[in-house]
């Protein structure tokens, strides 16, 4: 059993970049799918919302790699024998906060990726308050330049 340390963590290592790699790809999927199902408009590059995945994207993207190239195992490319077994991606520290930055950005989407702030034409139909028919009065007056109303406003 030589080696039997290195490959243990040769084979923990390639997990890890598989769930990873999987992780990555069903965060991205699941996330336009469910704005494409229930905000099409934030998909637009004019939308402040496409920038902020986009940004958030980034360096998830940039870290994953990053942990792909340090933690692949290097393998004898004729015999197939192990040369190296990479990083041990289960140490604490930098990989730990690397792994802890990608979980966010994962699910990050999925929590915020509604918006706030309803939609315009729903916004603008809950900020109108119901008038008593004195309020609507005055306000009739008031356009049409009735100077009872304006002395009042002042």
């Amino acid at each position: 059993m030589a080696n039997a340390s290195a490959k243990r963590t040769a084979q923990q290592n390639a997990e890890s970049i598989k769930n990873l790699r999987l992780g990555l790809l069903v965060s991205g999927a699941l996330s336009i799918l469910l704005r494409l199902l229930f905000r099409r408009g934030t998909l637009s590059p004019t939308q402040f919302s496409f920038w902020i995945y986009v940004f958030s994207l980034g360096p998830s993207v940039f870290l994953a790699r990053y942990l792909e190239r340090i933690g692949s195992p290097r393998r004898d490319p004729t015999t197939g024998t192990l040369i190296s077994a990479g990083e041990d991606l289960s140490r604490p520290g930098i990989i730990e906060w690397c792994f802890d930055v990608i979980y966010v950005t994962f699910i990050s989407p999925m929590f915020f990726g509604r918006s706030a702030a309803p939609p315009a034409s729903e916004a603008e139909s809950e900020t109108k308050e119901p008038t008593s028919k004195r309020q609507e009065k005055l306000r009739k007056r008031s356009e049409r330049g009735d100077p009872r109303v304006r002395m009042q406003s002042r």
